[in-house]
């Protein structure tokens, strides 16, 4: 029975080639969709999963009162480790791992710069990275210990041993190499090619004890019968316990289970995260397969009269309903199975375009027994979801009406087949309308005013001997015609790395909580950057030395210290007196949709540098200008590699989390546009063949071509319309919920729905006039012979 059942799947795939590349095409592009998307979200809800003491790793966060409102963050003190580690019995390991930093790697008169954490001791005891040389008890005991990546052993040594083997770091100190990692996942926070012990911060003088520095990330590994409810309420009071100026300050441990997907807050509470993202792709992911497995339906039931004969026949030899029902389910799981190959080739084909949009590194686990499974689970779910309808809907036809020719389809005002294209093009309509949205969201931030020159401005990591040489760097920039104006400045200028409530003013209230973005600078920031001064002047060592006591202040600032002229304002950071002698135009330092915030530009005596910016000469070619650039550095810094940002290139960085939403939107709104109008064309084929009799007496009676292409097109409109109308207020709320993530947002305007309409209503026009047109200019002769 088996056997002839598939006999007759196949021949009824092979005598209906269209129809059959239709089911398969749709199904092969909805399931190739899902799965990329699964992929995506398997990964996403798997990171750091891997550690093998997970249950007990904790991260501590900060959570204090500042700018009106409560926040939340999870970067803490260097000291913090220390006290609890000598505090709380119930932790087992506290370990810290400060900020990444690229340093360079010297291996006789090879050179890298490599990217890192420096990390405590105890790092690989907490987390299970895998090692493939050394032990991760052990390796980074020693204060000169280097732990590597498989790739960076690579890049170093080749194909040689590198346990053992000695390192020179940053020009200064050898490192020997204790133990080699394999290449960490793609699943994890973490992104390190080499570790250091945290020894290498005490010797840079990074090892501080200030408990408002808050620098480092710092991670708990709990003992095994350790409480957490018995280590909240000690954790909450920590801060206040050593630090007694801030008495609203709590911390608290944040489980790893909750670091990827859950940790933004609003206030004290978890606020959504990117379980947000995963839950809408899922969604979207289950929506595209259901839309693909509604074209298997329509057009299954929509040829049920040229099975009806095979079903009476069946019914009349003894066939109960049980048995037709699961042949024509089993049809289905074919046609899914048929389709899942199809699917993996497109999915192994798009990937490499997929992992660039997701900067992720995907693949499909073919060695995985996991992955077997579940791709058999998820064929028969396909298979089982596309044919149930179908099956139940064809083994339910009588076989006297079939039989003696009475029996035909339904053509109700509602049914089923209507509407399932009603679903499918009310899910096509909510994804295009929002990919309009979401691309109108996208060129609003890009025409926001900026407030300086990104055109034409370079920087430069002081790495090496930058520090030393500096004035040497500097003057030789200027006078060669490489740049018109060099300053220094704490942090790229499209970036923040410090920031404060500490500064002092009169009249301060002692409650006041403002927090202040805080950029360190040395002189020339307005030439340099291209900012605009409202009041006062630039930062300027040559003219007034007394400017390393200097501020500048950008107009939020002004405003929340109250000054009416703050030029010659007293500002104390650290009890060091700094006056303002200049107030600049607010500028976007980082996202271009949310507030501008108060920002301090504290002059030389109290500042720290890591970025030497310059503004190009724009009388020549910036190819030009970066050579003699490169040349300067290589003079006074040969030990360094010269790598340049440029901060036109890193602004438009910005828009990448915004622009790719918004590419996968309009990508997922094309798969569901093909999907669907593979359905609608295989509808309308099947439509134009049923009623060819019907289409020869109008032609014959004087009816136009355009009237029948008409008369054949309108109930597919009608069904657009409908979907139109139900997917308007869905778009429209989602829409909103989005974009009330975005301070500085667009208005949901009405042309946007009437574009989607128009699109939606010209898209299934298209589909279905081919066939319209071409039933409609078929010569009637041929049609009515029989009659």
């Amino acid at each position: 029975m088996f056997t002839n059942y598939l006999k007759v799947a196949f021949r009824n795939l092979w005598k209906n080639k269209g129809f059959s590349f239709i089911n398969i095409a749709g199904l092969a592009i909805g399931m190739a969709s899902a799965i990329l998307i699964l992929l995506w979200i398997q990964n996403e809800v798997s990171y750091d999963g891997f550690h093998e003491k997970r249950a007990r790793i904790y991260e501590v966060w900060n959570r204090a009162e500042f700018s009106g409102s409560l926040h939340c963050w999870n970067t803490t003190p260097r000291v913090l480790a220390y006290a609890m580690q000598r505090d709380f019995p119930e932790v087992e390991h506290v370990c810290r791992v400060d900020w990444q930093r690229r340093l360079l790697f010297e291996i006789g008169d090879k050179r890298l710069m490599i990217k890192g954490n420096v990390v405590d001791s105890i790092f690989l005891q907490v987390f299970t990275f895998p090692m493939v040389e050394g032990d991760p008890k052990t390796a980074l005991n020693d204060g000169h210990s280097l732990v590597i990546t498989q790739s960076t052993a690579k890049a170093l040594f080749g194909n040689a041993d590198a346990m053992g083997k000695v390192v020179r770091i940053d020009n200064k100190d050898n490192y020997t190499v204790t133990g080699v990692l394999k290449d960490l996942p793609n699943n994890t926070r973490f992104n390190f090619d080499y570790l250091l012990p945290w020894p290498y911060n005490r010797r840079e003088g990074n090892d501080d004890a200030n408990w408002g520095n808050n620098s480092t990330r710092t991670y708990t590994l709990l003992k095994e019968n350790a409480s957490l409810a018995s280590i909240a309420p000690k954790m909450n009071v920590i801060k206040t316990r050593y630090d007694s100026s801030e008495k609203k300050w709590e911390m608290f441990l944040y489980p790893i289970s909750r670091w990827r997907l859950h940790s933004k807050f609003t206030g004290a509470a978890e606020d959504g995260g990117l379980i947000e993202f995963v839950r809408l792709f899922a969604i979207i992911a289950s929506f595209i397969l259901l839309i693909a497995c509604i074209n298997f339906m329509n057009l299954s039931t929509a040829r049920s009269e040229r099975r009806a004969k095979e079903v009476g026949i069946r019914k009349v030899v003894g066939a109960p309903k049980s048995k037709l029902i699961a042949q024509f389910i089993g049809e289905s799981v074919l046609i899914s199975f048929l389709a899942a190959l199809v699917a993996i080739g497109i999915v192994l084909l798009s990937l490499p375009g997929f992992n660039t949009l997701t900067q992720k590194q995907l693949y499909v686990p073919f060695g995985s027994v996991w992955f077997w499974v579940s791709a058999i689970g998820f064929i028969l779910f396909t298979g089982l979801l596309a044919g149930s309808y179908p099956a139940f809907f064809l083994s339910s036809f009588q076989p006297v009406k079939v039989l003696k020719g009475t029996f035909k389809a339904a053509n109700a005002l509602v049914s089923p087949r209507k509407v399932l294209v009603v679903v499918q093009f009310t899910f096509a309509i909510i994804l295009i309308i929002c990919t309009i949205i979401v691309t109108q969201q996208i060129n609003y931030g890009k025409d926001r005013e900026v407030g300086y020159e990104r055109a034409n401005m370079v920087y430069h990591f002081m790495t090496g001997d930058i520090g030393k040489n500096y004035e040497l760097i500097r003057r030789e920039l200027l006078s060669s015609g490489v740049a018109t104006a060099v300053c220094r400045t704490n942090s790229p200028w499209t970036q923040r790395y410090s920031d404060t409530w500490g500064f002092v003013w009169e009249g301060k209230d002692p409650n006041d909580k403002t927090d202040f973005i805080r950029e360190c600078a040395d002189e020339n920031v307005v030439a340099t950057t291209g900012v605009k001064l409202v009041a006062g002047r630039d930062l300027d060592l040559v003219h007034y030395p007394t400017d390393s006591l200097g501020i500048l202040l950008n107009e939020s600032a002004v405003k929340a210290m109250h000054f009416k002229n703050a030029i010659g304002q007293t500002i104390k950071d650290d009890d060091v007196a700094f006056h303002v002698v200049g107030v600049i135009k607010d500028f976007i330092i980082e996202s271009p949709y949310t507030p501008i915030e108060p920002m301090v530009i504290v002059g030389a005596k109290q500042s720290w540098y890591n970025c030497l910016n310059l503004r190009l000469n724009n009388k020549n070619s910036t190819e030009a200008n970066l050579k003699k650039m490169e040349a300067i550095f290589r003079k006074y810094n040969p030990q360094y590699p010269f790598e340049y940002q440029i901060v036109d290139e890193e602004y438009a960085r910005k828009f990448d989390d915004t622009r790719r939403i918004g590419t996968l939107a309009a990508l997922f709104a094309v798969l569901t546009v093909v999907i669907s109008c593979l359905g609608l064309f295989g509808l309308a084929t099947y439509m134009a063949e049923n009623r060819v009799k019907e289409i020869g007496v109008r032609k014959v009676l004087g009816a136009s071509v355009a009237g029948i292409t008409t008369l054949l097109s309108k109930e597919f409109l009608m069904l657009v319309l409908i979907s139109f109308g139900i997917a308007t207020p869905i778009a429209w709320f989602a829409m909103y919920k989005w974009l009330q993530g975005y301070p500085f947002r667009v208005d949901i305007e009405w042309w946007v729905f009437a574009m989607a309409m128009v699109l939606s209503l010209l898209i299934a026009l298209f589909t279905v006039s081919f066939q319209a047109i071409r039933a409609g200019m078929a010569n009637p002769a041929r049609s009515l012979r029989s009659e």
